[in-house]
């Protein structure tokens, strides 16, 4: 061999998201202090991840089913595909055939499919979760940034959708409808997404309804899935990873639009079989009881949605009683969107140029704030803005003290908080001192 080994350029254009090189460097450090006296902690606003366990009923039946070493059909195992089926029948009023679902190693790779075999532009509304942009550029595949307004909790307004559909190249596009939504946690009621999807219909345009968060939906009966208003044009996304708290068993399901008359399964089947094969046999099996009338998880769904409800309207309000910043208020999911533009001129004068830099300041000596800004959630340049996840606390622990005594009044939720979530409560004391900081700086 002769010389480097030359990359693809489009692969230059790929970092490792900030969320999880964040993320593993708090886990680390935090590991390390363990076995040292450290004397400060990172406040961990950047890595979301579901904080709880596995739900035991399907753990045991991955034990049951880890001798299921075949390989298994590349779409999906029929029992799951059936139980996925049913899952999205009772809890959100689809009825689609199982041979229009498919099963994938995650909500990710399933996404990928989407745009690798999907016909032209992908339309990325902005802020965004991290993930969609860096895989239409590792596809070498153009996107459109749709900017929200603040003013209206960046949901995507359909006059200006109508007007900036109007404004792209004729032909097929597909749109990415993140619902709840990561970053802000609003969720979309159906009226709103009627309107969408009239717009997308005039202008020729699929959806890719990415709806991991709709069983956290704090009030669960205000989700509508954008495949009951849409269905002759949506891909509906869901997966195992945040509701059930079972990211690492890689585990995501896509319903496929109800008018594909089998060309695009036979697509989308083959190239899953190329890709990855199949999902792993034993995690299928498992995710048939993930999939099936159980009350232990209905009841997990119920304990985590609370937990999930308390600690972001707490969150939130904290955020918004500091001078200059203006959160979203979720509805659903474990995220807020924070707006620190009202801070734009003091940001300049301490040299905090763009919203990239706004991360590296809040986690710089001596805030060690860990947030994720800027580039990854699609921002303008000078657009300060960042996601905020709160989950930084012992997801059983808390769990268990819910189930055995949930808080009654607004009163009993906040000491819950303060009492089970002490490392997001000094870290929105650590947000107020930085906020100081930066306006005292000359």
């Amino acid at each position: 061999m002769k010389g480097k080994i030359l990359v693809e350029p489009h692969v230059d254009t790929i970092k490792m998201p900030d969320n999880l090189r964040i993320g593993l460097m708090v886990s680390e450090h935090r590991k390390k202090c363990r076995n040292l006296a450290c004397n400060f902690d990172y406040f961990g606003f950047a890595f979301g991840q579901s904080p709880f366990h596995v739900p035991p009923p399907i753990a045991q039946a991955l034990c049951e089913n880890a001798k299921k070493g075949h390989y298994s059909d590349a779409e999906g195992i029929p029992e799951l595909r059936e139980a996925i089926a049913g899952f999205n029948k009772r809890h959100f009023g689809l009825d689609p055939d199982p041979g229009r679902i498919i099963v994938g190693p995650g909500t990710k790779d399933l996404i990928h499919i989407i745009f690798d075999i999907v016909q032209g532009g992908v339309i990325i509304p902005s802020p965004s979760w991290i993930g969609y942009s860096p895989q239409v550029k590792l596809l070498d595949k153009h996107f459109h940034t749709f900017h929200l307004k603040p003013e209206f909790d960046y949901r995507i307004q359909p006059a200006d959708l109508d007007m900036f559909l109007s404004g792209l190249p004729g032909g097929q596009h597909i749109l990415v409808l993140n619902n709840p939504h990561n970053p802000t946690g609003i969720v979309y009621t159906r009226q709103e997404l009627e309107q969408i999807a009239d717009v997308c219909r005039e202008h020729d345009t699929l959806v890719l309804a990415d709806e991991i968060y709709a069983l956290t939906t704090y009030a669960s009966g205000n989700f509508t899935s954008m495949g009951l208003v849409y269905p002759e044009g949506t891909f509906v996304t869901n997966g195992l990873s945040k509701d059930r708290s079972s990211g690492g068993y890689r585990l995501g399901s896509c319903i496929l639009p109800d008018n594909d008359p089998g060309n695009l399964r036979d697509d989308f089947t083959k190239v899953a079989a190329t890709v990855y094969t199949n999902v792993s046999t034993p995690t299928q099996f498992a995710a048939v009881t993930a999939y099936e009338p159980n009350e232990e998880i209905e009841e997990y769904f119920m304990i985590t949605r609370e937990i999930h409800r308390i600690m972001g309207e707490f969150m939130s309000t904290e955020f918004n009683r500091i001078n200059g910043i203006k959160a979203t208020t979720p509805e659903g999911g474990f995220y807020f969107f924070a707006d620190f533009n009202q801070l734009s001129g003091d940001l300049r004068r301490s040299v905090v140029m763009t919203s990239n830099e706004l991360m590296d300041s809040l986690i710089s000596h001596p805030h060690h704030i860990a947030t994720v800004t800027g580039d990854a959630c699609l921002l303008e340049p000078d657009d300060y803005g960042a996601r905020i996840a709160f989950v930084d606390y012992d997801g059983k622990e808390v769990f268990e003290k819910f189930r055995l005594n949930p808080p009654k009044t607004k009163d009993d939720e906040l000491e819950f908080v303060k009492r089970n979530a002490p490392k997001m409560v000094n870290g929105a004391r650590a947000l107020r001192e930085y906020v100081d900081y930066i306006k005292a700086t000359k």
